[in-house]
């Protein structure tokens, strides 16, 4: 299991790498910007969520091949971004799944850790979220999850799909499937459909 949840975890980093690199392509940076841009969006997530857990080093000390996938990801992206016909949907897809699959193991990882579910919940939000905040705001946009697609939304259905399918199945592979496709399902939805939740509306 713990072999599973790594290969996850590896995955979703290149994946959120690749969407930090294909933005850092929109915004025309030499192929250190894309390095940095494709680091912090790929393990900025996992790093806040090791730090408020108190789990010593942060992933990515230890098993440096984290550093390496993103910046291998970035020089790849730095070279084909410009054959991809349309990056916007290549980045919006790309961030789709990670998203998707960072909010499954953040909470896998935080109640491993002894997290209660609440907290489990919370964090795999904030490792879904977080990476893309950063991306976003390094590139000068609005963050994504302030937009009003349905985005941290859609990774806390997948951390709270998580935690009830475990307590349903006791199935950790189980939960995390279901989990994913929860996730991908409602930030897809919010793609296609542009669904959103209900926003404030000024009265008076």
């Amino acid at each position: 299991m713990d072999q599973l949840v790594y290969s996850l975890d590896l995955m979703g980093v290149a994946v959120f790498a690749a969407s930090g690199a294909l933005k850092a392509s929109q915004r025309q940076m030499d192929v250190f910007g894309f390095v940095l841009v494709a680091t912090v969006t790929g393990i900025g997530g996992g790093t806040l969520r090791d730090v408020l857990l108190g789990l010593q080093p942060v992933f990515w000390i230890l098993r440096t091949e984290y550093l390496l996938v993103c910046a291998a990801v970035a020089i790849a992206v730095f070279f084909v971004a410009h054959r991809l016909g349309s990056r916007q949907a290549w980045l919006v897809w790309a961030d789709a799944i990670g998203l998707s699959t960072f909010s499954v193991i953040g909470v896998q990882i935080s109640l491993a850790a002894g997290a209660p579910m609440a907290v489990g919940v919370l964090m795999g939000v904030m490792t879904a979220a977080f990476g893309g905040i950063i991306r976003d705001v390094l590139c000068g946009e609005v963050p994504i999850v302030l937009s009003r697609e349905i985005y941290a939304t859609a990774a806390a259905a997948g951390s709270i799909a998580y935690v009830g399918m475990l307590a349903l199945t006791e199935s950790e592979p189980i939960s995390m499937l279901v989990a994913f496709a929860t996730a991908l399902s409602a930030r897809g939805a919010g793609i296609l459909l542009h669904l959103s939740l209900p926003r404030y509306a000024k009265r008076g």
